[in-house]
């Protein structure tokens, strides 16, 4: 890409979406066109050097503005959020296919040169995920299918439509299979937050509040893998800029469990808090983080940010957030 092409980041008003246009900035891309369905207001981050437009990609039309004379497209735009948000809404979840096929009919047209599409470690086989304690899923565990239901489902689709659409008309799609992605910047109350939001935002509230205990949904054992932000956006940019076409996993291979997730945060809190487990709440697979053979190999790279590094700039700005008012205490 030259500094002067015009891209098209879909979803800027997200967390990983406006982190991509902060980082596009930063480079020196002149030409940003951010789209995204909610008022501006609501966006992460916002910039008024950018070409900002609020629209609905699930309609055709609107997809074929945000292709307009593009030469890349970012497509990171869904309607998604934590685990209690995927688990209770998957038709809202599969509803988001049509912002990628509408999308990607728009590139087609367009002559788009490079497309990316963000899928999600929900694409992988639920059989491969019942114990705590698992391997790694590598990119060819997503087969035979057995998806999360809904949005799980809805990703792989559109990462079979993504590579059809390269096959065919000649797009240069490129897939990543995120897994968790947390950071400063990003959704932390109001049921669509990931597990490190969630944690960090139910610690402070605890700390402040006085009230010295903490709800943890599911026993606890639960575990995963969580990739912070800035290694998101490096491998999401140089994975669209490479000439790698397979869907791979961009995510850390640093597995822990929830409880140790609360561990982390108390400590960096310099709290204690007493425990209740609810049982009946959203809780996801059992086990679940990246293998990260296959990024090694193609890229010489992984990402690579500790978690404790990266829950210590979350915490901070989480807390930042419900001292200024951002969120209820």
């Amino acid at each position: 890409m030259s500094k002067d092409d015009l891209i098209s980041i879909c979803g800027a008003g997200g967390f990983i979406g406006g982190a991509i246009v902060a980082d596009l900035r930063r480079q020196g891309f002149t030409r940003l066109r951010a789209v995204d369905q909610k008022p501006a207001e609501f966006w992460y981050q916002r910039f008024d050097d950018v070409e900002n437009l609020q629209m609905d990609l699930q309609d055709k039309a609107a997809c074929g503005i945000a292709c307009r004379d593009a030469a890349a497209v970012y497509n990171l735009a869904a309607d998604m959020g934590g685990m209690g948000f995927i688990e209770n809404n998957k038709a809202l979840c599969m509803l988001s296919v049509l912002i990628n096929t509408h999308l990607l009919m728009a590139a087609k047209e367009a002559g788009v040169r490079r497309f990316f599409y963000a899928s999600s470690a929900c694409v992988y086989n639920g059989d491969k995920q019942k114990q705590f304690d698992v391997p790694a899923l590598k990119e060819e565990d997503a087969y035979p299918a057995l998806p999360e239901d809904g949005y799980g489902w809805e990703k792989l689709f559109s990462e079979r439509m993504c590579r059809h659409f390269r096959e065919d008309f000649g797009i240069a799609t490129r897939v990543a299979r995120y897994h968790n992605v947390y950071g400063p910047h990003g959704t932390f109350d109001g049921g669509r937050e990931k597990a490190p939001a969630a944690i960090c935002r139910k610690v402070i509230q605890a700390k402040l509040g006085g009230q010295h205990e903490i709800e943890i949904w599911g026993t606890g054992e639960q575990t995963r893998s969580f990739m912070y932000i800035t290694d998101c956006v490096h491998g999401t940019q140089m994975l669209t800029n490479s000439d790698y076409f397979e869907p791979i996993n961009i995510g850390s291979s640093e597995m822990v469990s929830i409880n140790q997730l609360v561990d982390l945060a108390e400590d960096i809190a310099g709290i204690k808090l007493k425990r209740h487990y609810n049982l009946g709440a959203p809780k996801g697979v059992n086990g679940r983080s990246s293998d990260n053979t296959l990024i090694k190999a193609v890229f010489n790279w992984e990402p690579d940010t500790r978690l404790r590094d990266g829950l210590e700039l979350t915490y901070a700005w989480i807390h930042d957030q419900l001292v200024q008012g951002k969120a209820s205490l």
